[in-house]
């Protein structure tokens, strides 16, 4: 005898897929952010208030936290995947709050608020301050109206 296998696709996980966009999200726009303006153009450390050396140390707690969201992420997307309950929409909205959400909080907490760091020290910032923090507005916006499109398709009858 075989055995028999359900017919109908399992429940997709929307909480899962809207949390693997975010962690897959965070990790990405912190890796991002760590490789491009720590160590390739040289603008800031994560810790700027202090020596050089322990702005390294603090890139390098920085980096290490992008590469546990994202092998988190992925850890929890290949589960999804193997059950087959992946939502795609639910995954993009999560990344784009991931990105936006945290473009933002670097934007004005780090930066504006505690004072870790700037953009980029020598130049005249308000440039860099109002493009940083409109594009992760934008982002982080159009992460709620995919998760609102998201929801609607999910509450929706089939």
């Amino acid at each position: 005898m075989s055995p028999t296998r359900p017919s109908a696709r399992p429940t997709v996980d929307v909480r899962r897929s809207t949390l693997v966009g975010v962690l897959l999200g965070l990790g990405t726009v912190a890796f991002v952010d760590e490789a491009v303006f720590h160590q390739i153009l040289h603008w800031h450390h994560f810790y700027d208030r202090s020596t050089p050396d322990w702005g390294l140390v603090s890139d390098g707690l920085f980096h290490a936290f992008s590469v546990a969201c994202l092998v988190g992420g992925f850890f929890l997307f290949s589960d999804l995947r193997r059950r087959d309950a992946v939502s795609k929409l639910h995954q993009a909205a999560g990344y784009c709050l991931g990105v936006g959400g945290f473009q933002l909080y670097d934007g004005l907490v780090q930066h504006k608020w505690w004072g870790l760091h700037q953009i980029r020290y020598g130049v005249e910032i308000t440039p860099y301050d109002v493009a940083w923090n409109v594009v992760a507005g934008a982002v982080l916006v159009l992460g709620v109206v995919l998760l609102l499109r998201a929801r609607r398709r999910t509450a929706a009858p089939a």
